[in-house]
């Protein structure tokens, strides 16, 4: 799977990736000029990195917002130089001090680059609401598929790299998830933070996505990570902040969660989102989606145009997934007819609802509620350590002059910061226009059982509830 080299082949073979004059760029509508280095441009010019162009970055949001139509190449590309200037930034004022060489700047930006080539179709969705369901309990991860398509991206192009530094990048693919090494992690620990943190959530990724994300759909963004990466310093093998920049690491987890509330889990995109996974669900006995996703040498065939095969192919075993797609299309979607924050009181031991307890709270009426008529949508929104405050987990330092790291809590800053760090979400679609109504009362009804009151903003406006109703 690669040569191997002696410490000082090593040395060579690393400073010479980064010769300008083997290097290319591309122009990034978020940076500017992004160089990429040779052994990076051997992963970028294969069919499974290329791949990524035919990844939506932000999967259906496009058709509520149009310009999302940015794909997890550009994203990568945007992590791989943002790692890129992290690591660099750490190597110019701290690098004798911590040992850092060529060798390590090439694996970080390695693995910003290759962190997102295991993505599936239409961003998250695939991999949270999909998969679960056809898969059987087996446990899958985009981050676990990324080391895979490494792997075989390396054997598939003869790709000459060292086995030590394809195992550093993919254990820095993973440093974020369940199934990090811990032995891996025991040496330079910080360097395993930058592009994937798992310790206090501030990453590269983070960096890329929140701007990336927020220009495209038209949305400010008042979080600079440049900010950031000028003034962290690593202590005792973390990356530390300067105290005087709480706030500005405060601002990057809100503006995550704004994007969560305002595009990720928008209403409307959660009910395109509803309909595609039906659609791939039925679909998936005729096509087989989920066989492709145990093996590299297919899964890299898997994008977002599976939906546009369902759309043509004419087969009748596809028709009611075919339709559902119709129906996207002619924008006659699964109507959402309210939805509720849990009380905070509740938030710890408040299970997921399903559209069985939406029709176990339906009074008789004039029709019967079936669990096909009902999508239900529990959405989390946190600062990406669920009920926890990530910035408990950052350590601070004074001044350069100062070696003492330390934590800050929220009081002594402002108290205009939130005390809750988690919002839950319950929302509630009829899969039928002409049932808006029969559900609503029936989610009006489990809400008076369950939380002892109408938890729900407002009623379900009338203009809703009469829309193409027979019943009337």
């Amino acid at each position: 799977m690669g040569a191997c080299y002696n410490d000082e082949q090593r040395r060579f073979n690393f400073s010479a990736t980064y010769d300008r004059r083997f290097s290319k760029h591309v122009r990034d509508n978020v940076y500017g000029n992004i160089n990429l280095d040779p052994l990076c441009l051997k992963f970028i010019d294969t069919e499974q990195f290329q791949r990524l162009r035919d990844l939506k970055q932000l999967g259906v949001a496009n058709l509520v917002y149009p310009g999302a139509v940015h794909s997890r190449f550009e994203h990568s590309l945007g992590v791989y130089w943002l790692a890129d200037a992290a690591v660099r930034q750490i190597l110019n004022h701290q690098g004798s001090e911590l040992g850092i060489d060529q060798f390590d700047v090439q694996t970080v930006r390695l693995a910003g680059l290759l962190h997102d080539v295991g993505h599936g179709p239409f961003s998250h969705m695939f991999e949270r609401e999909f998969l679960p369901r056809v898969l059987n309990g087996f446990k899958w991860s985009h981050e676990d598929m990324s080391t895979r398509m490494v792997d075989y991206i390396v054997d598939e192009h003869n790709i000459d790299i060292e086995y030590e530094a394809l195992k550093k990048v993919k254990d820095m693919i993973v440093a974020s998830s369940d199934n990090a090494s811990t032995n891996s992690l025991t040496e330079k620990r910080f360097l395993y933070d930058i592009v994937a943190n798992g310790r206090n959530g501030i990453d590269v990724d983070k960096f890329d996505y929140i701007v990336r994300d927020s220009r495209a759909c038209g949305l400010g963004c008042n979080f600079q990570s440049e900010r950031l990466m000028e003034t962290m310093r690593v202590m005792g093998d973390e990356i530390c902040y300067r105290a005087k920049e709480y706030l500005t690491i405060h601002k990057l987890f809100i503006a995550r969660a704004d994007l969560h509330r305002t595009v990720y889990t928008h209403a409307k995109v959660k009910a395109i989102e509803l309909m595609v996974v039906d659609a791939l669900l039925k679909a998936n006995h005729y096509l087989k989606i989920d066989s492709y996703v145990c093996d590299p040498a297919q899964y890299w065939k898997l994008d977002d145009s599976i939906i546009k095969t369902i759309e043509i192919d004419p087969d009748q075993e596809l028709k009611e997934a075919r339709d559902l797609i119709l129906r996207i299309r002619r924008r006659d979607l699964y109507q959402f007819c309210n939805d509720f924050a849990v009380p905070k009181d509740k938030l710890e031991h408040f299970k997921d609802v399903t559209a069985q307890d939406i029709i176990c709270s339906q009074v008789c009426g004039r029709v019967t509620l079936k669990e096909e008529d009902i999508a239900v949508s529990n959405v989390k929104i946190d600062l990406t350590r669920g009920r926890r405050n990530p910035l408990e987990s950052i350590k601070f330092f004074k001044d350069y002059e100062c070696d003492e790291k330390f934590s800050i809590q929220d009081e002594r800053i402002s108290h205009l910061l939130p005390a809750c760090c988690q919002d839950k979400i319950v929302r509630v679609y009829s899969k039928k226009p002409e049932l808006v109504e029969v559900v609503s009362e029936a989610f009006e009804n489990f809400q008076l059982k369950s939380l002892g009151m109408k938890a729900q903003v407002h009623a379900t406006p009338e203009k809703k509830k009469r829309r193409r109703n027979y019943y009337d």
